[in-house]
């Protein structure tokens, strides 16, 4: 036993629930920005909120949840298929587990041995860990995802509904714009910082995006609210 820590393991429910907070921060605040700056009544942007954070908690939830179910589908098929293979033709697996061993570097004599321990000690695992390479931490889990995605999104999404509730209608668009830049900048940090990458670029790759859907979002709200 020892004591690192790998990052490989977060993998699943980290891209999930990043992608759930980033979407729900920046679409539901994106949204209400564009609906405050068309000039509603308070009660239209909180209802823009509030339908916002539920629907995309929701289609974030449906959308990982079929995504990550058809990759699941897809390495079910390929493990039925090593089991057939294993008990249909046993040597011809031993030899292609072998094979593999040899060309990442083992001599044939030992890439031979290690091949028949672990077919005795766990064959479908060996496959499908060094032939299709399907990790036990990476598998597809889509109720894990799904859910990971709905409540990030809605974490994420909360804050601009909040916003929209406890702000006068002409303080809500500077008051979102703010606010969410600001969780941005600490989400992406987050998520660099757990990802092991940069937090500084990290911070403002998420942030400028952030900025650039608000902008463009009241500017439509601008644009087409008088007329409408």
């Amino acid at each position: 036993m020892h004591g690192e820590s790998h990052r490989s393991g977060r993998i699943g429910w980290l891209r999930a629930a990043v992608l759930g907070a980033n979407d729900g921060l920046i679409s539901t605040s994106s949204l209400v920005v564009g609906v405050a700056s068309a000039g509603p009544s308070h009660g239209a942007v909180l209802l823009a909120a509030v339908a916002g954070l539920a629907a995309g908690a929701l289609s974030m939830a449906a959308g990982e949840y079929v995504s990550v179910s058809s990759q699941a589908d897809t390495e079910h098929a390929d493990l039925a298929l090593e089991r057939r293979e294993l008990s249909a033709t046993p040597e011809a697996e031993r030899a292609e587990l072998a094979g593999i061993y040899v060309s990442r570097g083992l001599t044939t004599e030992l890439a031979g041995q290690v091949a028949d321990q672990l077919t005795a000690h766990d064959a479908i695992g060996a496959h499908a860990r060094d032939e299709l390479g399907i990790l036990e931490m990476t598998r597809a889990r889509p109720i894990q995802a799904a859910v990971a995605s709905a409540a990030s999104f809605a974490v994420g999404a909360a804050p601009a509904a909040i916003l929209a509730a406890l702000l006068p209608t002409h303080f809500v668009s500077q008051g979102v714009v703010g606010v969410t830049l600001l969780l941005l900048l600490a989400l992406g940090g987050v998520a660099a910082r757990l990802g092991g990458a940069s937090i500084l670029r990290g911070a403002l790759r998420v942030a400028f995006w952030g900025a650039v859907a608000m902008a463009c979002t009241a500017a439509v709200g601008r644009l087409f609210g008088g007329v409408v």
